[in-house]
């Protein structure tokens, strides 16, 4: 029994737990990019509508997204390891539902639970690593998670192309199970349970209004180009969330311990961080998701030559979060991070100029350029979150950063979806032919909408007038478009970081911020 607590073996039980949580945090990454990757296989297996191929990915954010928060508060309560067993068995048997799902709702419904464990387990092992870790140690732990999700984001399409092209898209997440299995076998019986004694519970009343009114929101976005956007069904989701989302407010503003502390916005540093998180998912998060949908529906690519085509979107995100923060040392977070949204939005440009049906290399450098962009900001951002505001406060603010990155992903997703879908029925409206009257305006919103998932095959049945030549010439119009929408974005991102952060450091006293906002008042 003794040799069970001498310093090794507790040193070596620790080293597993922190590699049981880093690898929960790659499969996040991997869940995100995998499932955009096999879109296309998927609408090829199961069918489906363009709506439905377009929550594979945005139930998985969207329930990730509204319920990150609400996690952590039930880990605090009932306790991180209970909350992570739960967060990361629920995450291996949905993986293997899905990897067997008989149709694309049971898939959606699916992926929304797997958001909702992977909310928990990914809340619940943060907080399980600050138990184990103090100090440096504490440090360079949270250092490896990082980089677990940086590594997800990089190879995470690579991994999930190779899968799909030699074992079927169902392999994706069975391996996503197996990998998950291992984890739970191998640090979950090492871990130990602590909770907080001060605990106040869930904010029921705020996760449920806030998370309403997300869940509404992405709803209308998603299905606005189907039954469009005048439509009685799609003002009255637009008019629940804006209603759920004015209950949330003042629910939040009467609680004593809310889940949004809002009265963190007096601080306009405050406020210009969380510029950074919507700006990185308009430049990069987009594009993880919708390139593939582009590169292997529309441009006929494999899925493995598609993820291998994506590591230059996404390595430099292992290299320039680190060292660009050695770089605060001479000037402030905020200049450095809108220098990176200016090199990212000029990649963006590059990228809307280059021919997506020449050589394929020629797409590998504005993808570069935009991955070395982004990955400024995304190093910079989570410490930013923090030293803007007074250090009593910085849990709080950290949260909210964290709510408004990942759910601003979730909607950002739909949102860059219901773009390129109207550019595209824009563009098909120009070759569709005359008349036909709204039978003919309905096949061509559908078969912008399949465009849009790219898949030309199913627009060429849906509109066969259209020669598939024309069909792929409109997607490459609606495609640059959308890019210069995200340039015009990523552009004002740059703008508003200068002008809310330019003169802050990650390493700020809380004074400073006090000062700050004193001086506004």
């Amino acid at each position: 029994m003794t040799s069970a607590l001498t310093p090794n073996s507790l040193r070596n039980d620790k080293l597993l737990i922190l590699l049981t949580v880093c690898l929960a945090a790659l499969l996040l990454p991997l869940a995100l990019s995998g499932g955009a990757v096999a879109t296309p296989a998927i609408g090829r297996s199961l069918g489906g509508s363009p709506s439905s191929l377009t929550w594979v990915t945005n139930a998985y954010m969207l329930s990730f997204g509204s319920l990150l928060m609400a996690a952590g508060a039930l880990a605090d309560q009932f306790g991180r390891k209970r909350l992570f067993v739960i967060g990361l068995g629920g995450f291996i048997l949905s993986s293997f539902a899905i990897g067997m799902a008989p149709n694309v709702v049971w898939l959606d419904i699916l992926r929304a639970v797997q958001g909702i464990v992977s909310a928990a387990s990914l809340a619940a092992g943060s907080a399980a690593l600050a138990q184990e870790f103090d100090g440096h140690a504490r440090t360079r732990a949270f250092s490896m998670l990082g980089t677990s999700f940086g590594i997800g984001l990089a190879f995470g399409p690579l991994m999930a192309g190779a899968l799909i092209e030699y074992f079927g898209w169902r392999s994706l997440f069975i391996t996503m199970g197996v990998i998950a299995l291992g984890a739970f076998a191998f640090g979950v019986p090492r871990m130990r349970e602590s909770r907080d004694p001060n605990a106040a519970g869930l904010d029921y009343p705020g996760t449920i209004t806030f998370s309403a009114a997300l869940v509404l929101f992405t709803t209308a976005i998603i299905q606005a180009p189907e039954s469009g956007w005048g439509s009685p069904l799609i003002v009255g989701l637009f008019a629940l969330s804006a209603l759920m989302l004015a209950v949330f407010v003042v629910v939040e503003t009467r609680s004593h311990r809310p889940m949004l502390d809002l009265s963190l916005f007096r601080y306009v540093r405050f406020i210009g961080v969380q510029i950074l998180p919507l700006g990185t998912c308009y430049s990069y998060i987009l594009l993880v998701v919708m390139l593939p949908l582009r590169l292997i529906g529309a441009e006929g690519m494999s899925e493995m030559d598609s993820g291998l085509l994506l590591i230059a979107l996404s390595a430099p995100m292992l290299v320039v979060p680190i060292a660009v923060a050695s770089l605060t040392r001479f000037t402030s977070a905020g200049i450095l991070s809108g220098i990176g949204f200016l090199i990212a939005a000029g990649g963006l440009y590059w990228l809307s100029l280059v021919d997506f049906s020449g050589p394929k290399t020629a797409l590998l450098l504005p993808m570069l350029v935009i991955g070395i962009g982004t990955g400024m900001p995304w190093g910079l951002m989570d410490g930013l979150s923090v030293s803007v505001v007074p250090k009593e406060r910085a849990g709080m603010a950290s949260g909210i950063f964290g709510t408004t990155r990942v759910a601003g992903e979730g909607t950002g997703l739909a949102i860059g979806t219901a773009i390129l879908a109207a550019l595209a029925t824009t563009s098909l409206q120009t070759v569709a032919p005359a008349g036909g009257g709204a039978a003919m305006s309905a096949r061509v919103a559908e078969a912008a909408q399949r465009l849009t998932n790219g898949d030309i095959a199913q627009a060429s049945h849906v509109l066969p007038e259209v020669s598939r030549q024309i069909l792929a010439s409109s997607y490459a119009d609606a495609f640059a478009g959308l890019l210069h929408v995200l340039f015009v974005i990523t552009l004002f991102s740059a703008l508003g970081t200068f002008a809310f952060l330019s003169g802050t450091r990650t390493q700020d006293e809380p004074d400073d911020a006090q000062k700050s906002v004193a001086a506004l008042e």
